[in-house]
């Protein structure tokens, strides 16, 4: 199973338009997605049309953790930091989505849009992280599974309708533990070694056993469901082979964009043009 064309494709034109510094056309309603993630910050803004037309990507490793709120006021800081670049690149947003990772909550939930209410936001409404990335795939079975910096969320949808969402405390961040153990290092240096493309492969083999361990959630799961292929996203999804582990424990079929840490907070922003009632994608 692969990832439609379609959908690369306008996750490559979110990446592309992250860079953006002027908005060619300045009158047309925008929508934001804010993804509140462990090790990144990511606000997608897209047009009425579903289109992406910028972004701005921050890490925050010390905002976030294990899909939970821990430092608001750091979060906020970096948030209004997007705001204002975005602002003065000609992009005004002005409503906003924020999702929490599945199985959040109340208050924990809220928190979440309360960080998009902080920097003057108007907050459309607040979608799970895995539902989300489903918007963006356009997919109406099988399983999205979010592994992002903290968390691995799973939603498992059938004829177009999640029907059962789920998340665990396991994520990039326990690969960063292990290579930090294993080379007693920090956690900031385990970080570029794992995001280093020259290291990747010769560091695999201490990582897998994490992979292994979150494909066993997975599965654990997914006991009952009748599912057959899975969605990989989220920034830990970009590890090269980490499908291969899935497959391998899973026993399921594995898809996975070519940039799995821009599917979220791009669906977030989808979900808020729907929420606002203008649901007008290409």
């Amino acid at each position: 199973m692969k990832i439609s064309a379609k959908a690369n494709h306008l996750i490559d034109t979110f990446g592309a338009a992250i860079a953006a510094r002027e908005n060619p056309h300045p009158e047309a309603p925008l929508y934001a997605g804010v993804d509140l993630g462990t090790a990144y910050i990511v606000t997608a803004v897209v047009d009425q049309h579903g289109l992406p037309v910028a972004g701005a990507l921050t890490n925050s490793r010390s905002s976030i953790r294990d899909g939970l709120v821990l430092d608001y006021v750091g979060a906020v800081t970096i948030l209004r930091t997007q705001v204002r670049m975005l602002h003065e690149a000609g992009f005004p947003i002005r409503t906003a989505a924020a999702a929490y990772p599945p199985g959040t909550t109340g208050r924990d939930a809220q928190t979440f849009g309360n960080v998009l209410q902080a920097v003057g936001l108007d907050v459309a409404g607040l979608i799970d992280e895995p539902s989300a990335a489903a918007l963006v795939l356009n997919i109406t079975d099988g399983a999205v599974v979010d592994i992002g910096g903290g968390t691995t969320g799973i939603s498992v949808l059938e004829n177009g309708q999640v029907v059962f969402t789920a998340d665990e405390a396991t994520g990039g961040i326990h690969l960063d533990l292990v290579l930090a153990g294993h080379y007693r290092i920090d956690v900031r240096e385990s970080e570029r070694i794992k995001t280093d493309p020259a290291r990747q492969a010769d560091i695999f083999p201490l990582v897998r056993p994490v992979f292994q361990k979150m494909a066993s959630i997975v599965k654990r799961y997914l006991t009952g469901f009748n599912v057959d292929t899975l969605y990989l996203v989220g920034g830990t999804s970009c590890f090269p082979g980490i499908e291969a582990v899935m497959e391998a424990e899973t026993g399921l079929e594995v898809a996975r964009p070519g940039n799995p840490l821009l599917v979220t907070p791009l669906g977030i922003a989808l979900s808020c043009l729907k929420m606002a009632g203008n649901d007008g994608r290409a």
